[in-house]
């Protein structure tokens, strides 16, 4: 069951699903101090890209939150991550994190950079 901090009434902010959590369990982030980061930033080939990293919380971050894990967005990306699902997929191109972005009108072949 996930939990959300600091989520206002006007955001909808992006869910995680079960098996992104399991694999962050996986890796030990939580036992090392870490979150998994999910952020917008402006590039990539469609406009925007997705930056997905191991990181430290910081104090304007939403913590989403479930099995002793956390995936944290800060605020500035959030409105781009609303109604967003962060996965974790094993591929034959390799095992990642994905995001499925219900706000993307277009996205790469690689699923890192979209449009809106």
């Amino acid at each position: 069951m996930e939990t959300h901090r600091g989520v206002s009434p006007m955001n909808l902010p992006p869910t995680v699903t079960p098996r992104a959590f399991e694999r962050l369990s996986e890796i030990g982030a939580a036992s090392d101090g870490k979150v998994l980061r999910v952020a917008v930033e402006g590039g990539g080939c469609s406009g925007f890209q997705y930056e997905i990293t191991l990181d430290e919380p910081k104090e304007d971050d939403l913590i989403i939150e479930g099995v002793g894990e956390k995936v944290v967005v800060d605020s500035v990306s959030l409105p781009f991550l609303a109604n967003a699902v962060i996965d974790f997929t094993e591929e034959l191109i390799g095992a990642r994190f994905v995001i499925s972005n219900p706000n993307a009108t277009s996205s790469c072949g690689c699923g890192t950079s979209f449009s809106m």
